[in-house]
């Protein structure tokens, strides 16, 4: 969490496209009022029965037992990009294999816009996918930047901000792994960004190696005494042993990933993870430690690469702790702005820090101003 003749190039679309009545008899003729309503009522039941033929293939019957609608649109762009695979669109928009995924549902537009201002600055803006979580998402990206983004069924029915902690968070996060293991079993490599992050270097520099999957860690220093659980500049790349709770803390945020049988075996495991912890009411479960709990019990069979601290820190640790934000000067790559809950939260200490560019830059993302 855009005039960008700059940065985008030229925009192309991707989807070049009857028994009559017999008469009455006497008994009934003399009660023309009875008659008239079982015609009435014979009419509107085969009127019903017309609009739910038409209806039915549109109707959508979820595991929750709940009936979704969802109506064609009569609007031709709308209907296209339904239409739109992620087949298709990974295709449309990988270069060099690899694509740059984001989730993103509609309130979370403006945080999509900051981010990828940050990428249009590294210049890898082009192979950007917008997985979008719901309709009006999907159609203002692709209205603006046409092909990169792409609806994946089912559709989730709330279009609101989700609270950290809530079901419709888990909801929401809860899908990520199925859609990342979805674009590797389609053969590309994937990175997978927050779009509450921003890119102040090129991570694919620190991309070392051909291992199956990376990521960042997610331990926080909340001031200079705190420093346990800062790492030193030559820390090992390997995954972090288990904490109290018996998983590392890994971040879910950032995560690269070749299209290896080990990166599907942890995206698989996920999925498992996230089945074996479902959301409740008293166990407010995230995606997040299922993934720790998926990379623990993989280890052994996954080529595994944790980035450097000092390039991919947690918000925990960049804006907490001075300190070590001065001893880093000049190695920061991605920021997450996380261990803060709430939009406005979130966009005050951005603009703090001078990273919340929407403000002066929108011009430069290919969305373009979205106010």
């Amino acid at each position: 969490m855009s005039s960008a003749s700059l940065h985008q190039r030229p925009l192309h679309n991707p989807l070049t496209d009857p028994n009559p009545i017999s008469p009455p008899s006497s008994q009934t003729s003399q009660k023309p009022t009875s008659f008239l309503q079982s015609r009435t009522t014979l009419f509107l039941l085969l009127s019903l029965l017309a609009i739910l033929g038409v209806l039915y293939p549109y109707i959508q019957f979820p595991s929750n037992g709940f009936l979704s609608y969802t109506s064609k649109s009569s609007n031709p762009f709308e209907s296209k990009w339904r239409d739109y695979s992620l087949p298709k669109a990974a295709a449309f928009v990988s270069k060099n294999n690899t694509l740059i995924v984001c989730i993103v549902s509609e309130p979370y537009l403006p945080f999509l816009n900051n981010w990828l201002i940050s990428i249009v600055r590294q210049k890898h803006h082009e192979k950007v996918l917008v997985i979008a979580e719901d309709y009006p998402t999907l159609f203002k990206v692709n209205e603006r930047w046409p092909g990169h983004a792409v609806i994946i069924p089912p559709v989730l029915e709330s279009q609101t901000a989700h609270k950290f902690g809530s079901q419709g968070f888990f909801n929401f996060t809860s899908r990520r792994p199925r859609h990342l293991l979805q674009i590797l079993e389609l053969g590309y490599n994937v990175m997978y960004n927050d779009v509450d992050m921003v890119w102040l270097a090129d991570p694919f520099q620190y991309l070392e190696g051909k291992h199956d999957i990376y990521f960042m860690d997610d331990m926080a220093a909340v001031s200079a005494e705190e420093d346990a659980n800062v790492k030193p500049l030559n820390h090992s790349h390997g995954l972090p042993p288990p904490g109290k709770k018996g998983r590392p803390y890994i971040c879910s945020c950032m995560i690269y990933a070749r299209p290896t049988d080990g990166a599907k075996l942890v995206m698989k495991k996920w999925i498992e993870e996230m089945q074996i912890q479902p959301w409740s009411r008293a166990k407010k479960a995230n995606d997040q430690p299922a993934f720790n709990w998926a990379l623990n019990k993989t280890a052994g069979q996954v080529d595994m690469y944790l980035l450097p601290q000092s390039g991919f820190p947690t918000g925990g640790l960049y804006f907490r702790n001075k300190t070590w934000v001065k001893e880093t000067k000049g190695m920061h790559v991605i920021i997450h702005n996380n261990y803060i809950v709430g939009f406005e939260k979130k966009t005050k200490r951005f603009r703090d820090y001078g990273f919340w560019l929407v403000d002066d830059y929108s011009s430069e993302s290919p969305l373009g101003r979205l106010d």
